[in-house]
């Protein structure tokens, strides 16, 4: 019986080797060295990937001056059977910039144009701002697709704290007022509505969540996640503090630096294992005891993971370091790296991390969904942090990890064919098999590839390799190619494998548990600071409205990321609109006047070439 040939629709990401102009035609290579021809049709159109709020970026009448070699392209093709062989007509192609090696997304002002959008979006979803005020008893963790809300009258602590982070990161990079009037508004609101302070122990926690219902609100102590139900998760209490901690980074208010040594010391009490290392995943709401037989429902009894044990950096503990500079701090930041170079690695077993353990760090395999799962994105996360965390504390082990994780991860976790980078996969191979297998899908995650991002930009930046270079262009340009909702703001939790968005349940969703103004933000920031100061050398300006009673000594630390030392210096700064000059260049600080008002700082950063 005769196999009957199909046709058939996919993406390929590739940069030409050649153009035949008669043929209409041209050659492309995938990243990973496979080779394809594509035929351009009279229906072909393309475009030139444009930033949120750009207008659309049409090329079809410049299609021969684009495709030439070394341009990258994003290709649509249909795939028809023909003569034996299939035949790649191209229905439509993105450009990620005009010529070879040149990438819209390393404009000097892309991020920043970024993050102002993504922030006006959630303002305007959330508040209706600027047609009303900004008031976080409206804000719902849920958002639809175009920021509607579900009306569900959940709000999650986390959700908010990280929509407070993106309002300050975006407030650092614009310094413009909403921004800031957003953050401490939302940081106000956590501390009035989700904190708890255990007067008996000293310490603060925060609840899940809040249900509102008019002026009544019924708290949440316990997660109401299926993973973590019933319980105080570790990530919960991290990210609570990431709104906050990025918003003390701007104004020093000590009422917040308060609640997060009060947290930390929770964190040290009752979630840190003295004995073994490392800080276990969950606690007992009752008890605050890890080791709790109530816990055994969720298998979460004496557990320890990466968000446990990883997610402190990130989430708020070089933050809150870049603002404090406090040696404990850093000295914190130090136990996280160790821990996980010590006990993350089992590559004698799988090219992916370990990242659920027992109480004595051997390998939990069996955890609910992950089983012996690898989440892609946290591999990379722990490239990107152990980057930062060598810039102050260098580290040979730190390096050799990071470059292992990012030499590896391309050939299994990326799509080297259409580009993007994938979401969970098995961590080991059956036998026979050469491809490690999706869980549940081969679509791509907006966070995954933010981890993606930054672990190559950092390693580029630091190191200088070309290969990084390239697999953070390709990550880049891939987001910016599919992941940007010009319709109706934001980004898209998921694309498929080919790029078109995938809009069905909660990946339809621009506010959920997973979802609030945070990874989004975070990418663009830090984007911004990498591309700018350590790959194209190009000055950057920061904004700061330091509290009369902010920061100790009237010390304001501005260095916007941990970066090498000596790669950057304070070259300008002004207070209140006027140039001044008691700051340190090297130390990239600057000593506040007295003042009885809050005043609003401007520094400029420049790298040193």
């Amino acid at each position: 019986m005769k196999t009957q040939a199909y046709s058939y629709s996919d993406t390929i990401a590739g940069y030409v080797t050649q153009v035949d102009r008669a043929a209409r035609s041209f050659d492309l290579q995938t990243s990973n060295g496979g080779e394809f021809r594509a035929y351009l049709t009279p229906n072909t159109y393309a475009r030139i990937a444009e930033n949120l709020e750009d207008s659309y970026q049409d090329c079809t009448g410049r299609m021969a001056e684009m495709l030439q070699p070394g341009q990258q392209v994003f290709a649509y093709c249909v795939f028809y059977p023909q003569a034996g062989e299939l035949r790649a007509e191209v229905k439509s192609m993105v450009f990620p910039g005009e010529g070879a090696g040149v990438y819209r997304h390393e404009e000097p002002d892309w991020w920043i144009r970024q993050i102002r959008s993504i922030a006006n979006s959630y303002l305007r979803w959330q508040f209706n701002y600027p047609s009303q005020s900004i008031d976080y008893r409206n804000y719902r963790t849920i958002l639809h697709l175009a920021g509607g809300k579900k009306g569900d009258y959940l709000q999650e602590t986390d959700t908010i704290s990280r929509m407070v982070y993106g309002m300050a990161s975006a407030y650092m990079l614009t310094g413009e007022e909403s921004f800031l009037e957003a953050a401490e508004k939302g940081t106000e609101y956590l501390r009035g509505h989700m904190r708890f302070r255990d007067a008996e122990e000293d310490l603060i926690y925060w609840y899940h969540g809040v249900q509102v219902s008019g002026d009544r609100e019924h708290k949440l102590l316990t997660s109401e996640f299926g993973d973590d139900y019933d319980s105080l998760p570790m990530y919960e209490q991290i990210y609570a503090l990431a709104g906050p901690t990025q918003t003390y980074r701007l104004t020093g208010d000590p009422r917040i630096l308060y609640d997060i040594e009060k947290t930390i010391e929770l964190f040290d009490k009752f979630y840190k294992d003295d004995e073994k290392g490392g800080y276990f995943s969950h606690i007992d709401p009752i008890s605050l005891d890890p080791r709790s037989p109530l816990l055994d429902k969720g298998n979460n009894r004496a557990r320890k993971n990466w968000n446990s044990v990883g997610d402190h950096a990130p989430a708020y503990l070089i933050n809150l370091w870049l603002a404090t500079g406090e040696e404990k701090h850093l000295d914190f930041l130090v136990d996280t790296a160790d821990t996980i170079v010590k006990h993350f690695p089992d590559y004698a077993h799988s090219p992916f991390v370990q990242e659920r353990f027992h109480e004595d760090w051997s390998h939990d395999s069996t955890w609910n969904w992950q089983q012996d799962r690898a989440v892609v994105g946290h591999n990379l996360k722990i490239a990107w942090n152990l980057m930062r965390i060598h810039s102050i504390r260098p580290n040979d082990d730190y390096v050799q990890l990071a470059e292992k994780i990012a030499q590896l991860m391309p050939d299994v976790g990326s799509d080297r064919l259409r580009g993007g980078w994938y979401d969970v996969v098995e961590r080991t191979l059956a036998p026979g098999e050469e491809a490690h297998r999706f869980v549940w899908h081969d679509r791509k995650a907006w966070w995954q590839q933010e981890q993606a991002i930054l672990a190559y930009l950092i390693l580029q930046g630091c190191l200088g390799d070309k290969d990084y270079e390239k697999h953070g262009r390709e990550a880049a340009a891939f987001y910016n190619a599919f992941f940007l909702d010009h319709d109706d703001g934001g980004v898209y939790f998921n694309v498929l494998a080919n790029g078109l968005p995938y809009l069905l349940g909660n990946e339809r969703l621009k506010g959920s548990h997973s979802m609030s103004a945070y990874h989004s933000t975070e990418l663009c920031y830090l984007s911004a600071t990498y591309i700018n100061l350590l790959i194209k050398k190009e000055p950057m300006c920061l904004y700061f409205k330091p509290r009369p009673d902010g920061f100790p000594g009237r010390v304001l630390r501005v260095a916007p990321d941990i970066l090498p030392k000596g790669s950057v210096r304070l070259t300008a700064v002004e207070v209140d609109g006027r140039p001044y000059a008691a700051f340190d260049a090297d130390a990239l600080s600057v000593q506040l006047p007295d003042s009885r008002q809050d005043v609003r700082v401007k520094v400029t950063l420049t790298p040193v070439k």
